[in-house]
């Protein structure tokens, strides 16, 4: 696929910090990668709601790549999201910046805000596939070692595939920017690193198979115990 820059738009150009913003579509890409849940914005029966939601990505369906939401049938967020448009956000919380003045606190994050209005998933050549990715997403290779949704199964989820065409990233880094006047306070600055960590997997009571190569592949990754 031809990778083409994010395109601000009145929604996603930023209005505070704008040197923060990211200006290459990985960037998008890269958040999305590394995350492992978004939220999604919807309102319904005129009240704003946001949840956390399973997500999987398709870099070669559309223009920009899609990402798939996972969602029940039965869920009020998934009706309504495709009457209208939505606001879904993936955020990474890489350190706590701690200043010596109270104000100048912050977060190192990376975040990302993708506007759209969704479309139900209902051909079956698209949805599994989109489910496979949802599950694959947080452990890779995982839907080829599960027994695949069945026909009642399927009934009762719904996908919503999300353009990933209008979105930005804004990202920060580095120490506390503290006024000059107060960098003789005798106060600690630096930065907490915060980071995601896997334990060693631990296996079902009712199991007494071995952790499978892709299971353990995916906790190394975040961390575990080799």
């Amino acid at each position: 696929m031809t990778i083409t820059p994010l395109q601000p738009t009145a929604r996603t150009s930023l209005r505070r910090e704008k040197h923060r913003a990211a200006t290459e579509r990985t960037a998008l890409y890269d958040v999305l990668a590394e995350g492992m849940f978004c939220h999604l914005g919807v309102v319904v029966d005129g009240v704003p709601l946001v949840l956390p939601t399973a997500y999987g990505v398709d870099l070669d369906r559309g223009a920009d790549g899609t990402l798939y939401l996972h969602g029940s049938v039965a869920a009020r967020s998934v009706v309504a999201a495709p009457e209208q448009t939505v606001c879904v956000t993936v955020t990474h919380a890489d350190g706590l910046v701690l200043a010596r003045s109270a104000f100048h606190h912050s977060v190192n994050y990376r975040s990302a805000v993708i506007f759209g209005v969704p479309r139900l998933v209902t051909d079956p050549e698209e949805k599994l596939p989109a489910l496979n990715r949802i599950v694959d997403h947080l452990v890779p290779g995982r839907s080829s070692g599960t027994r695949a949704p069945n026909r009642k199964e399927l009934a009762k989820t719904s996908v919503l595939a999300l353009a990933l065409t209008e979105a930005s990233v804004k990202t920060r880094t580095g120490e506390a920017n503290d006024e000059p006047d107060d960098l003789d306070l005798p106060h600690w600055t630096g930065v907490v690193p915060l980071r995601v960590v896997a334990d060693e997997p631990i296996t079902n009571s009712d199991c007494d198979l071995l952790v499978p190569a892709h299971v353990r592949t995916r906790a190394n990754q975040l961390g575990a115990p080799s």
